[in-house]
């Protein structure tokens, strides 16, 4: 059997009487450990999922050997977040959700992020090119800059945003302006702003095609596949 691989094989099954702590690991942690001892902080099994807590400096090499290792191809980023939690004291932690569909494993990635420094981790986009809007998102929303990213900038809120970063825990409920400022400043914003010149060429292109594309394609027809 090849290193890794899913055993016993069969059609995937929902586990039952899984402990709250202290389950069985996924043996990629064990491997991540053996291999990157000195990015590698802690791991822990909560719920039948593992997680392997990383300084943020070590994730990219970690993250590219789980992608390209024969024996682990986490070729799935499920998705990619952080948390900050009630207690000050605590860090912010970026978090990963990574899959390995050939191996059917699930692990999680954890980085802990001082707040009295700057928030910065690697950008995984060059593994996982699913990270763009992820990664942009967690910038938007929390204030995470991902080093390497090729396009990070806001995109929930519009680029003149000034209020901060909205899931943050010092964020107040109405927003750190007044409704009149904030509406003033949403009707001075251009909304051109919230797109890259490669978006709006795309916009552009759609309106020079022929009526009877442009009607296939608003009206949900799959060409091509």
């Amino acid at each position: 059997m090849q290193s890794g691989h899913a055993a016993g094989g069969g059609a995937p099954r929902t586990p039952k009487g899984v402990p709250h702590r202290g389950g069985a690991p996924n043996e990629s942690a064990e491997r991540i450990a053996a291999r990157f001892p000195q990015h590698v902080l802690r791991s822990e099994v909560v719920w039948g999922d593992t997680t392997v807590h990383l300084r943020p400096e070590g994730v990219f090499e970690v993250a590219r050997w789980l992608h390209d290792d024969a024996g682990e191809q986490y070729d799935y980023l499920v998705d990619l977040t952080a948390v900050e939690y009630r207690d000050a004291e605590l860090p912010i932690e970026v978090v990963w959700h990574l899959r390995s569909l050939p191996y059917r494993r699930f692990l999680r990635l954890k980085a802990p992020l001082d707040k009295a420094a700057p928030l910065r981790v690697p950008s995984v986009w060059p593994i996982w090119k699913g990270a763009d809007w992820l990664e942009r998102e967690c910038f938007d929303m929390f204030g995470v800059v991902f080093d390497g990213h090729p396009d990070l900038r806001r995109i929930l809120m519009w680029e003149q945003y000034t209020e901060g970063n909205p899931l943050r825990k010092d964020f107040p409920l109405r927003g750190r302006f007044s409704r009149a400022e904030q509406l003033r400043q949403a009707l001075a914003a251009n909304p051109e702003a919230r797109y890259s010149m490669e978006e709006l060429s795309i916009a552009d292109a759609f309106e020079s095609l022929p009526l009877e594309m442009r009607q296939r394609v608003t009206g949900g027809e799959r060409t091509g596949e």
